[in-house]
């Protein structure tokens, strides 16, 4: 028995739990380490899939499935297994034809599996691509298998602003379009976010809401952060994230993590 017993702490991955530097803060792994001991569960809720998530597997400690692809999949490392599946509809492809029709400027990313497909590509497709240590094969949109876990559009906020007025406006019904920062958009299917996927883990693990605790630092958190008995974010999140009402901890580079486990400490 710990102080910690029935407790589910999930993070965003990316400048929340690791930061630019893709080098975890010892303060955070040792955070981790002491939270788990006392009984708490640790997961990750990132916007990366299966395959650019996977070789950072390494860097978080985690005992329960993984929510991956901003809520599109809920992932076991421990079995390899795909625990719940929310792909995008088939309708993805025309779609995101007609997205590009009005705007043709961005770049689009498409996961299917363990593939990342790309077309229309710019310089912050490739500079994704090189942050998550990955490649990607240039295909017309048309051509792309299906099903996808998750599609990104890529370019200057000032192009892709349209581009989610579009989605959301057209289809309202089919798609999540959310940002992960200025220049990534996500698009998941409707009903798979974050959110969506940390309250059907907390379900399949037996935990309540108040004592499930969720830190993010841009708007595709949000949803999670609303599902929080306490919403936290680190100091350097985005201005939507401050403006929405979060607890503030330090930035990710200084253990962001580490100072909410310390938060918990107190309160258990």
């Amino acid at each position: 028995m710990g102080k910690f017993d029935g407790v589910l702490l999930a993070t965003d991955f990316d400048d929340t739990f690791c930061p630019d530097t893709v080098v975890v803060p010892p303060a955070n792994l040792e955070a981790v380490e002491y939270f788990k001991a006392q009984g708490g569960v640790f997961t990750i809720a990132t916007g990366r899939a299966h395959r650019t998530f996977a070789p950072q597997l390494y860097q978080a400690p985690v005992n329960a499935p993984v929510i991956l692809s901003n809520g599109g999949q809920l992932y076991d490392f421990e079995r390899d297994e795909l625990v719940v599946d929310k792909p995008l509809p088939p309708t993805i492809i025309p779609d995101l034809l007609e997205v590009l029709e009005h705007c043709p400027q961005v770049g689009v990313e498409g996961y299917y599996g363990d593939r990342v497909y790309m077309w229309n590509p710019n310089h912050w497709i490739d500079y994704h691509l090189k942050k998550a240590r990955t490649q990607a094969v240039l295909c017309p949109v048309e051509e792309m298998p299906l099903p996808w876990s998750k599609a990104i559009l890529e370019n200057d906020n000032e192009f892709l602003l349209p581009a989610q007025e579009y989605i959301r406006r057209r289809w309202p019904e089919r798609y999540e379009a959310i940002f992960s920062n200025f220049h990534m958009l996500e698009i998941t299917a409707k009903g798979a976010t974050k959110g969506g996927m940390v309250l059907e883990l907390a379900e399949r693990l037996g935990i309540q809401r108040e004592n499930l605790y969720c830190v993010g630092d841009n708007q595709n958190d949000i949803p999670m952060l609303e599902v929080s008995a306490i919403p936290f974010a680190p100091e350097n999140c985005a201005q939507e994230v401050k403006d929405w009402g979060v607890r503030l901890l330090p930035s990710c580079e200084k253990g962001a993590i580490a100072a909410l486990i310390d938060i918990l400490d107190k309160h258990y």
